[in-house]
């Protein structure tokens, strides 16, 4: 399929290292507000709205994992950016995972947040596919999400970011999600993980139900060299639940020598 022109926004020097942040699965590029601060100190950060999703182009299906990392590809390449430093959580993990296979040349160190390489039953993410297309809006599936995305004590303690993310979720294009859910159930990059040479971080929330720790830790075991950190508590969207400890770790590795 042909590269869509994502929509992105850069903030930071202009002369800090290059860091792309790609989001989760119903998000816009807003969900990295958190990380913004800290990131932008030493880094010129990326961020982009994954096709189908926020204000990026959402060509009709079937999309594939690799339709996504060639989106990115292009954008690099549009911003003349030869290799980067890259976070990716959720979709924008997997996304991260075929860069670092397909396009090592582009990737310098690799952060891998609340992922998989390979998210069996296909038929779960389908069924998610067709209740949003048949209701036509998102917004079907939101209060699952949601309760998927962080630990009850975060969303009691927390409503006003749990109704924002809310929000996020319900608004995304209907067509581009069902897509995006397609492309996650024909996912299967465990093969090509002994072959990821950038540096890499694997985070994962000890209560994410989505893509609970032992994803995880395939991943840390297949990747040469990764680190495994899990956060506890924590669900899937672990950057927005422990924004502070997942800034933390997401600069260190990053400015790691």
């Amino acid at each position: 399929m042909t590269p869509v022109e994502l929509n992105a926004e850069i903030d930071g020097p202009e002369d800090g290292e290059p860091l792309v942040l790609a989001g989760s699965l119903g998000t816009t590029l807003a969900m990295w507000e958190p990380q913004l601060p800290a990131l932008t100190q030493a880094h010129r950060v990326i961020r982009f709205d994954h096709r189908g999703h926020g204000s990026s182009p959402a060509p009709p299906g079937p999309y594939a994992i690799a339709d996504l990392g060639g989106d990115v590809v292009a954008l690099l390449d549009r911003l003349g950016l030869e290799r980067v430093s890259y976070t990716g959580l959720s979709l924008g993990g997997m996304v991260g995972q075929w860069l670092a296979i397909n396009a090592p040349e582009r990737v310098a160190r690799l952060a891998l947040i609340s992922t998989s390489a390979h998210m069996p039953p296909a038929e779960a993410w389908h069924n998610r596919a067709a209740a949003v297309r048949g209701a036509g809006t998102t917004a079907a599936v939101a209060d699952g999400v949601l309760g998927r995305w962080f630990t009850p004590a975060f969303a009691e303690q927390q409503p006003q970011v749990v109704a924002r993310y809310r929000e996020m979720v319900s608004t995304s294009p209907a067509d581009g999600y069902a897509a995006c859910c397609e492309a996650i159930a024909a996912m299967d990059l465990r093969g090509g993980l002994g072959r990821i040479a950038a540096p890499t971080l694997v985070l994962v929330g000890a209560q994410d139900p989505s893509t609970p720790p032992p994803h995880a830790r395939t991943i840390a075991g297949a990747v040469p060299g990764a680190r495994l950190e899990v956060l506890d508590p924590g669900a899937h969207l672990l950057n927005v639940e422990r924004a502070g400890d997942v800034t933390r770790l997401i600069r260190d590795h990053m400015e790691t020598a």
